[in-house]
Formats: structure tokens, sequence, C-alpha cells
């Protein structure tokens, strides 16, 4: 057996994400909650979320992210805001923008939040809002995201790319300047959730992909040279890479994310695995960050089989991510397919083969809802 290199000391979860809800008027396809989302349980209430704000910023997180679902469902998101603010937190509002008003946006920035992200589906006002489940969720969006930019915040928007988008990645890059985007984040579909059901529909050809990084580059340079301010964030998705990401910087590393119910993960796709996960509703922050059995489980490199354990790049990709492993081998423990060691690779290189071949409208795609999940759930 290869000598391993000591486990590193736990660090602190300085990057919590509160996923307040999972309720959410659109149905997006690619969307990242849990498949049987509908059969999960009561939302934390105000007073617990609160409890679990300072309990984590006693530990020393830093900035805290509100998620869902749609966020804005949450009655109570001004008050959550105003509280993490008192607390100290860098806060970051994630949203679709559906819900949102120009008195909500106003009230967010007296309660002292930080940053807002606005989704879109797409440039195209059509695929848009197919996409979304709501034939008025594109113009909501715009006039929501010119809003936010009219009231002092950054602007920072978001487009989930696959197939039936990514083509378009130029009409997109424009919509961005058009709405005066500081950081635009172009992350290609990563597999999770409804959209690692949805994979063979939304998994771009290996071409599309090139193409659209090419183009997102030439606009980098272009904005560059023009001294513009807009920075272009482009994210390909793991089934193109030969090795894995450092996923969440390692598993119980800086991340920490609690779900509507009070579950406490690693990382917000952790919900799916064979593993006892801690609520916040009967444990401590600190007994859940430190001493659970869920967040210990994959730290460190004693977890590791071969190769990941022989390999000279284990510290710096940590096995990559458990979550992918379980999703496409059925066991936590193996060595992530996505990378070429893997004797699982195999399952990646015929995922790019599909996709050279797909023909799925995005109207055959599963659509995330409460109908779609209870049906899941019911097997």
């Amino acid at each position: 057996m290869p000598d391993l290199p000591p486990t590193p000391e736990i660090g602190l979860p300085l990057w919590l994400l509160a996923e307040l809800t999972y309720r959410c008027p659109l149905q997006c396809p690619y969307c990242s909650n849990p498949l049987d989302f509908a059969e999960q349980g009561k939302e934390l209430s105000t007073e617990q979320w609160i409890k679990v704000f300072r309990e984590a910023r006693e530990m020393g997180a830093a900035q805290l992210g509100f998620s869902g679902g749609e966020p804005l469902v949450r009655q109570d998101l001004a008050e959550l805001i105003a509280e993490a603010r008192k607390l100290g937190f860098y806060t970051n509002l994630i949203t679709s923008g559906i819900g949102l008003t120009e008195q909500k946006i106003s009230d967010f920035k007296k309660a002292g939040l930080d940053h807002i992200q606005i989704s879109f589906q797409a440039s195209d006002e059509q695929v848009n809002n197919l996409l979304a489940g709501s034939k008025k969720a594109f113009a909501q969006k715009l006039e929501m995201a010119r809003a936010v930019k009219a009231h002092g915040y950054p602007m920072v928007l978001n487009f989930v790319t696959h197939r039936h988008n990514i083509d378009k990645i130029d009409r997109i890059i424009e919509l961005c300047i058009a709405l005066e985007a500081d950081f635009v984040e172009l992350a290609t579909c990563q597999f999770y959730g409804w959209a690692q059901l949805n994979r063979v529909g939304l998994l771009p050809t290996q071409e599309q992909l090139v193409r659209a990084e090419r183009i997102t580059n030439e606009y980098r340079a272009k904005l560059e040279a023009e001294g513009h301010p807009c920075k272009l964030i482009f994210v390909t998705p793991d089934y193109y890479e030969e090795r894995p990401k450092a996923c969440m910087n390692g598993w119980g590393s800086i991340f920490l994310t609690v779900t509507p119910d009070g579950t406490a993960l690693p990382c917000h796709g952790a919900r799916q695995m064979p593993v006892q996960f801690p609520n916040v509703r009967d444990h401590s922050m600190q007994h859940i960050w430190y001493d659970s059995f869920g967040f210990n489980r994959f730290r460190g490199y004693d977890w590791m089989p071969e190769p990941c354990r022989s390999c000279d790049e284990k510290e710096k990709d940590f096995g990559g991510c458990r979550c992918q492993a379980f999703m496409l081998t059925g066991d936590a423990s193996n060595t992530d397919p996505v990378c070429s060691k893997s004797e699982h690779h195999g399952m990646i290189l015929q995922a790019r083969e599909e996709a050279e071949h797909a023909t799925q409208t995005i109207e055959q795609l599963a659509f995330r809802n409460e109908r779609n999940s209870r049906l899941i759930a019911k097997g």
C-alpha cells in the first residue's frame, strides 16, 4: 500500500449555501434539486434559519448564498437577509428573477443584500420560456435584470448552456452586454439532479463546446481591447474533461449546504447518496461540520481506492466528485469516471458518443415539477 499524505486539518466552512425552499415557479429540466424534491420534509422556520446562520458565522463562515428552488417564494427573505447582514455575512441571492419586484429589490438593498445573480434559460424568448415552463419568464427576467442594475447592484447573470442553446452563445453574450452585465457565467450543464435525468437530451457535442468556447474567447479579447468591464466565465462540463475537478475544493473542506428541511450536506448534490447526513434540527453546526459521519466520510485520503490512492494528483483533485462516482457507478468510493485513469471512464466516452447522435427535443425532456417529482419518488 502506498504511503498517504497526512489527513489535512479540517478547515472552516467559509461558504454557506442556504437552500431556503424547493418550491419554484419554473420547471427547468437541468435543475440540480433532487428528483424527489416534492417528497421532502417541512421547510425550516425563520428562527431555525437564523440559528443556522448564527452558528455558522461563529464557526467562521463568511459568505452566505440564498438559493432554492426559488428563494423569493419565502416571505421572510428580507428578514433573513437583514439577520445575515447583522451577523457580518457577505450575502448573495441566487434567483430566476420570477417573483422579484422593484419593491423587493429596494427592501433587500435596505436589509443589506450584497449581490443578486439572475439566471436566464436562453437569449431567445421562445426557447427561454419553453425551458422555464412560463410564457412570461423572459420578459420578467429582462425587466428585473435592468432593475437590479438600476439599484446599484453589480450585474451578475447566469446562463446554463446545453445542446439546445449553446449554438447561440454569441447572442447570449450580446444580450449580456446590452444589459450592462459586469459578470456572466456561461455554465455548461453539470449533470446532477434533473440534468442527469435528461443528460442525453442536454449534453452538447464536443464540436458545439469547442465552437462556443472559441466565440467566448473572441468576445473576451474584444471586450478587453475596448476596456469593457464585462467578465465572461466559461464553464466546461465534466464530461469533456480527462481529469476530475477538485469538487467543492474537497469533501467537507470549505462548503456547507443546508437544504430546506434542515439536512446538512458537504455539497448540494450529496443528498442522493446512501450516506446518513445530519440535520440542523437535531445537531449544532459545530457537530455537523467537525464530528458527523456524513461530513467526515470522504475527507482526507484514507477512503481512496486505487488508482486514486497511488495517484500523484490526489492532493489536487481529492479523487474528484463523489456524487458523480455514485450516480454513474453506484459506489461513491469509486474513482470519478471523468478521470481517464478510472476503470469506468468508458461511461464518459459513451456519453460523448451518444451526444453526437442525440435527437431529443426540448419538449421531450423531463421537466422539473411536482407532478414529475412525485411520479419519480413513487418509482
